[in-house]
């Protein structure tokens, strides 16, 4: 298995230990407007796969002013084949473009075959499993010549066939490919209440030094078939207070980390994400960089 060192990757210089936030189409005004005091600003790469047009047009200016984080949510790295080759040099073609301070993707699978699901699903933590995610980081990190991160998920259902925790075929994913994480704690609370697993226990368990990013998102509640207590992924609510609270234990372990507001349903006006934005920085301040 290759490692960072031995793809002599590019050093990319990294995001500001500051709070960002999603940057949506509705808001590209806003933004150029007001000029708001923010650290940086993530899209989706998939959202600008294309050659040209408006979206383009604003990013260009914005990106002219602020940091940018890239976050992929095509490249199916858990899936059976490896990554698409053609929406890998599109996805290469946006990094040389726009020259991100950070490129991250999600541990979990979305196509299969020449069939692409508008989800992100969860794998079965084994062995083989564990070879083939490596084997596309790798493929990734070695055709973008430069380092990426991988997301935790947010799960809903575990695979028996598992023999391996979670938190150990991420953490040996990260020692084998060199890759960081990105830390998204709404994905560790949604999960851990989904699993009835403690969240501590789980941060724990993680390679923490590693990580070069957090997501801070809302989340939707229901029961399942047994009336226990569900949480969905939905990224349409402000940050509970639950995650608001197990952030600031992250932030004691590891530091002033840049750290993103996700919002992709029910997208409020500019100025209440940039008041959660507000929010985070402040937990932020109150840590060591």
């Amino acid at each position: 298995m290759m490692t960072l060192s031995r793809h002599a990757l590019a050093q990319v210089p990294g995001l500001p230990g500051r709070a960002g936030l999603g940057l949506k189409n509705e808001h590209f005004i806003d933004v150029l407007e007001t000029a708001p005091d923010i650290g940086f600003f993530e899209v989706h790469a998939e959202n600008y796969m294309v050659a040209g047009g408006p979206f383009h047009h604003y990013l260009g200016l914005i990106r002219e002013r602020y940091p940018l984080s890239l976050h992929g949510v095509g490249l199916s790295i858990g899936g059976e084949g490896p990554p698409d080759r053609e929406h890998l040099a599109r996805l290469a073609a946006l990094i040389e473009r726009y020259q991100p301070q950070s490129f991250s993707e999600h541990l979990a699978w979305s196509s299969h075959g020449p069939v692409f699901l508008n989800d992100l699903l969860p794998l079965a933590y084994d062995s083989a499993t564990l070879q083939r995610v490596c084997e596309h980081v790798d493929q990734v990190q070695s055709t973008l010549k430069r380092p990426m991160l991988l997301e935790n998920p947010s799960t809903y259902l575990q695979f028996e066939r598992s023999t391996l925790d979670e938190t150990d075929f991420i953490s040996e994913v990260i020692r084998r490919t060199g890759c960081g994480l990105l830390l998204d704690v709404n994905n560790v609370y949604v999960s851990c209440v989904n699993h009835q697993r403690d969240p501590i226990s789980y941060l724990d368990a993680l390679p923490l030094q590693g990580v070069g990013e957090i997501h801070l998102a809302g989340f939707a509640e229901d029961t399942d078939s047994l009336g226990d207590r569900l949480l969905i992924d939905d990224h349409g609510a402000p940050v509970d207070n639950a995650v608001w609270q197990l952030y600031e234990k992250v932030l004691a372990r590891v530091g002033a980390v840049p750290t993103l507001i996700e919002r992709d349903n029910q997208v409020p006006a500019f100025s209440v994400l940039l008041a959660e934005a507000q929010q985070a920085e402040w937990h932020l301040s109150q840590v060591a960089p």
